[in-house]
């Protein structure tokens, strides 16, 4: 739906998402979707999957949504807004600012990351944080947007899944890069930090993990 929208609305725009491949645009926009992140989760009733939409030039999104329809609950950040809406109302979204990896609480989506040595780099960070989740898919850079957890680590991932929660997570005052500090927004590794001196922390442990 949303791709026959924009094909229709915004049809000098580009769009690449996972279920509709690449379409070139003459706008300098692209739109980056994945109407279902989350597919094991979605399959299995957890409400933890979302609708990712993002929008910028190509390079990076400029705004971004997280939207999780079964509970109604939409995160949006970019164009100087970083805000929740849901069941319980409207509110700011904001990362918190927990400095030290032992008072942390990390998240990935799988116990095995991707490759042995990502899997590795990941559990020797996580073995220094106070608590360690799984299986969030985009929800859990929607909790670290609104202040609930310090880090998102994960391997493996394509634009469309890291653009909009990136842009989210961004507009609420976090940092989102690859394990060296560059660019996340091609997918790879990925880590979202809730502020900078968490995400330097981090980065001096997954940074060790062969490219």
């Amino acid at each position: 739906m949303t791709f026959y929208v924009l094909a229709e609305r915004r049809p000098d725009d580009g769009i690449f998402g996972e279920e509709y491949g690449r379409s070139a645009g003459t706008s300098g926009l692209v739109w980056v979707l994945d109407p279902i992140d989350g597919t094991r989760a979605f399959i299995s009733g957890t409400p933890t999957w979302g609708v990712l939409i993002a929008v910028g030039d190509g390079d990076g999104p400029a705004y971004g949504i997280v939207d999780q329809p079964f509970i109604g609950e939409r995160f949006e950040g970019g164009f100087g807004i970083a805000r929740v809406t849901g069941p319980q109302g409207e509110a700011t979204l904001a990362t918190r600012q927990t400095a030290a990896l032992d008072a942390a609480t990390i998240f990935t989506t799988f116990p095995e990351v991707g490759s042995e040595a990502e899997r590795a780099a990941f559990h020797d960070l996580a073995g220094r944080c106070k608590l360690t989740r799984y299986g969030m898919d985009c929800y859990a850079y929607a909790l670290l947007a609104a202040g609930q957890v310090d880090l998102v680590v994960e391997a493996g991932l394509q634009a469309y899944d890291i653009q909009g929660p990136m842009a989210v997570v961004q507009a609420a005052g976090g940092i989102v890069t690859d394990w060296r500090g560059g660019s996340a927004a091609q997918g790879g590794r990925v880590i979202a930090a809730a502020n900078s001196k968490i995400h330097a922390a981090a980065l001096a442990i997954l940074e060790r993990a062969p490219a």
